[in-house]
């Protein structure tokens, strides 16, 4: 048999209040983080709307695998000239998964001191490296929950006093250097046409991070 290890009327209510927690979550987080509570809003849903737009940072041209055409192969048959296929790769900067939350970041790095900021992200970005993977048509596939854990956890071990800041800073670098930048050149093997820092499956470990670390700590 089944039982509810709480009432079944608070089991209720905690259901009913989960929409007004994450209302109020960015404000704890950034309150934690010693800034404007209202700020959080505005930042958090600037972090959603920036998801959907990416700033082209290089341009390069790659082989391009699609099949050929019939009069391409013609082409290649019976006059012997080979037409080389090639395309354009575009690797791009997501503004909601790396740009905003990297700006908070270095904000946020004159509030902890460096040490402790280093180290955290570099735990952060050996966790995220191990954990995340590139899969082909997909780019970086991560567990959305755990860098922010760790980010979370991480940060208590090395300090109490600069934890929620450690906490966000470290799990925003961490995750961008361990799942994106590292893998970069596994990335490109995918021959995919368009590549995103802190966009694709990264970005909602990224927005996790932003909330759930600072809360944890």
């Amino acid at each position: 048999m089944f039982f509810l290890p709480i009432p079944i009327a608070l089991f209720i209510l905690f259901i009913l209040l989960m929409p007004l927690l994450f209302a109020i979550a960015p404000a704890l987080a950034f309150a934690k983080l010693g800034l404007n509570p209202f700020c959080g809003y505005a930042f958090f849903i600037l972090c959603l709307v920036g998801s959907g737009i990416n700033i082209p940072v290089h341009r390069e041209e790659v082989p391009q695998t699609v099949p050929r055409d019939e009069f391409t192969l013609l082409v290649q048959r019976f006059l012997g000239i080979r037409i080389p296929q090639v395309s354009q790769r575009v690797i791009a900067v997501n503004v909601g998964g790396a740009v905003l939350p990297v700006m908070l970041s270095i904000y946020l790095m004159d509030k902890a001191p460096l040490n402790l900021i280093f180290a955290g992200t570099l735990i952060t970005s050996v966790a995220a490296y191990l954990l995340s993977k590139p899969v082909k048509g997909v780019g970086i596939v991560m567990p959305a929950f755990v860098p922010p854990i760790i980010a979370a956890i991480t940060a208590l071990m090395l300090t109490r006093e600069y934890a929620p800041q450690v906490a966000y800073i470290s799990g925003v670098l961490g995750t961008l250097i361990g799942a994106d930048l590292i893998r970069l050149p596994q990335i490109r093997n995918l021959q995919a046409q368009f590549l995103s820092i802190g966009g694709a499956g990264v970005f909602d470990g990224i927005y996790l991070v932003g909330l759930v670390s600072v809360l944890l700590a």
